[in-house]
């Protein structure tokens, strides 16, 4: 697997940092052990319901994965390779998605609330650290009072940095830097899932995609607005999983395994992309319409798994 070398993003919590980057800024993962010190990314499974929102420490996440589960609603995945922010939540479930997703990476450490009782055992296989509230120290997790329960529970990413360990950055696949020729100038784009809508809205100011959800403009709990340098429409296979909800609701598989198109925007363009990954320890790699790798803008990404 190669190794992630310019995951540089921006969109920190505060207004600087004391790694003597400029504020807005981050290292690359380069640079950074990941959390804990000990290189391990870790992934955090965020609830994205209307009585979740808003959420705490997506501001801080170098990626944001969108993907569809029951209902046909929307849960996001926040990996953190660079920074840790405080808290972060509300922490939801994790999914049979997450696991072909998270192989990627080097023993990455999956924080989740729990999982449909015949998806634990696959949990249990997978090369991760999977840590939930029951394997958690005491401490990481904690219930807010100023939500009503399953919407409530938070945590502290850094009591976890005993249950991780030494590993690395696996790639993303990701390219950074300069943007590559052509490109549609675009203001706007919406991806639509059955029961969710995502819409970004490029902003000259601060050169950066503002996320709106289900027509509501998506802030953080401090009230700034979210937003991306980079936001990738990836379009794959969503077929129905053998696991359900206690409802009885299939949950959705999104195969993040394979080729297909993409739309990539950055500085208010949109670039018609292929993906591909192969095999599962590998990370995505796009490319131009042209058959040149796409590039990222630097600063955070929004990756959304859209049903081809």
């Amino acid at each position: 697997m190669a190794v992630l070398t310019a995951l540089a993003v921006g969109c920190t919590a505060g207004g600087g940092s004391d790694d003597g980057s400029r504020p807005g800024e981050r290292p690359s993962a380069s640079e950074s052990s990941g959390p804990g010190g000990g290189g391990s990314v870790l992934a955090v499974k965020i609830d994205n319901v209307r009585p979740a929102r808003p959420q705490t420490g997506l501001d801080a996440a170098d990626v944001v994965y969108v993907e569809q589960v029951e209902g046909g609603l929307s849960r996001l995945m926040a990996l953190y390779a660079t920074q840790l922010p405080s808290v972060v939540g509300p922490v939801r479930s994790a999914r049979e998605t997450d696991l072909e997703l998270l192989r990627q990476f080097d023993r990455p450490t999956l924080a989740y609330s729990g999982a449909q009782s015949k998806l634990q055992p696959l949990i249990d296989a997978a090369p991760l650290i999977a840590v939930p509230p029951g394997k958690a120290p005491s401490g990481a997790y904690f219930r807010s009072r100023d939500r009503a329960a399953p919407y409530n529970l938070y945590l502290r990413p850094e009591a976890l940095k005993a249950e991780q360990q030494p590993g690395g950055l696996a790639s993303t696949g990701f390219r950074f830097g300069a943007a590559p020729g052509g490109g549609k100038a675009t203001a706007e784009r919406t991806v639509r899932f059955p029961s969710a809508r995502f819409t970004f809205t490029w902003s000259a100011e601060p050169k950066k995609w503002l996320v709106t959800m289900d027509g509501t403009a998506a802030r953080t709990a401090e009230g700034k607005r979210l937003a991306a340098s980079t936001v990738v429409v990836q379009y794959v296979t969503v077929r129905d999983s053998r696991f359900h909800d206690r409802s009885g609701s299939v949950s959705p598989f999104s195969e993040t395994v394979g080729e297909g198109t993409a739309v990539v925007l950055r500085d208010g363009r949109a670039y018609d992309a292929r993906w591909e990954r192969s095999p599962a320890e590998d990370g995505t790699e796009f490319t131009t319409a042209e058959g040149k790798p796409m590039t990222f803008a630097p600063g955070q990404v929004w990756v959304v798994f859209a049903k081809a």
